[in-house]
Order: C-alpha cells, then sequence, then structure tokens
C-alpha cells in the first residue's frame, strides 16, 4: 500500500501556533514547507492557503484565502521559507490572495484565534496558464484532477491590535 501524501514545516507541527515571523504582525513571509509521497501519476500539485474561521471564528462567514500556487513540478519537495516568486520550483504559477496580491499574505485576524489550513493537491495533469487565479478559479481547474490531498493546519491569534487592515478584503 502506498504512503498518503505527507504535507509538513520544520517551523511548526501540525495543530501548533504558527511563528509571529509568517504573520502580518511579523515578517509576512512564507514558512517553508516540505511534502513526500505524492501519489503515482502526479504530473503536478498546488497549494492554497486558507482560513474558514474569517472573521470571526465564533461566526465565520467566509474562506479567506492567503497563498494560491500551481503547476509545482512533482519532483519538487517543498518551498523555502519566504519563497518569491522567483525563489519557487521553476513552472511554478502563482495566483492572488484574498489581499489582492500574488504570493502570500500571512495571517492577522480581526479577532480570535484562527486555524490556517496549508492545503497541498497532488494533480494528474499540468494545468494551463490560467493567469492571476483566486482560490475559487483554481478549484474550478482542478475539478476531477486531484489524485491526493494533505493539509498542514497552523494557528494564530493576532497579539496587537492596531494600526488599519491591510488591502482589499482584509479580514484575515
Amino acid at each position: 500500500m502506498p504512503k498518503p501524501l505527507v504535507l509538513t514545516s520544520p517551523r511548526f507541527k501540525d495543530g501548533d501556533l504558527i511563528p509571529i515571523a509568517f504573520t502580518g504582525e511579523g515578517e509576512d513571509t512564507a514558512p517553508p514547507l516540505h511534502w513526500e509521497n505524492p501519489p503515482a501519476g502526479t504530473k503536478s500539485l498546488a497549494l492554497i492557503v486558507e482560513d474558514p474561521d474569517a472573521p470571526d471564528p465564533k461566526r465565520p462567514q467566509r474562506i479567506f484565502c492567503h497563498q494560491v500556487l500551481y503547476n509545482i513540478p512533482p519532483g519538487a519537495q517543498g518551498v523555502p521559507e519566504g519563497a518569491r516568486p522567483d525563489a519557487l520550483p521553476t513552472g511554478t504559477r502563482v495566483g492572488v490572495n484574498d489581499f489582492g496580491q500574488q504570493g502570500y499574505g500571512g495571517p492577522m485576524p480581526p479577532i480570535g484565534r484562527h486555524r490556517y489550513f496549508f492545503r497541498l493537491y497532488a494533480l494528474d495533469t499540468v494545468l494551463p496558464d490560467l493567469g492571476r487565479p483566486t482560490r475559487a478559479d483554481l478549484l474550478r481547474a482542478m475539478e476531477g484532477h486531484i489524485l491526493g490531498e494533505a493539509d498542514l493546519i497552523g494557528l494564530y491569534e493576532r497579539l496587537h491590535h492596531r494600526g488599519a487592515a491591510r488591502g482589499p478584503g482584509a479580514s484575515a
């Protein structure tokens, strides 16, 4: 029996707090991620980072997206800490998060402790150029092509509540 797809980070464990460096209150850089065991037939990988607890974990109203990556080569074993688009594995395409930006936008929830799902998908295809896809665009494009999925869940509660929100729809 093949081993399941696994997603980890050397900077936090599944279910642990995300270090402040990877949040909007810190350096706002993407955490390093590592994966193993893509299923046989994997032609590409996709990564979506999302917060299902926005804006308030007691009354979630939407899923807030923090990062969209697709067409990650199947031989890649992860993404480095702080990975900017030019440092991602060759061929990786970058979508738009709910801050209206390409790349990673770290957690900075307005209230309460939120869960952040780093969700890796193994696909049986290399997707066409989707331009600057949103989370919803990528999910539609992946329909019928998902061979496997792995989640890494990090938690974060904002420490400092000063200043204005950053960017469009900022409720993350």
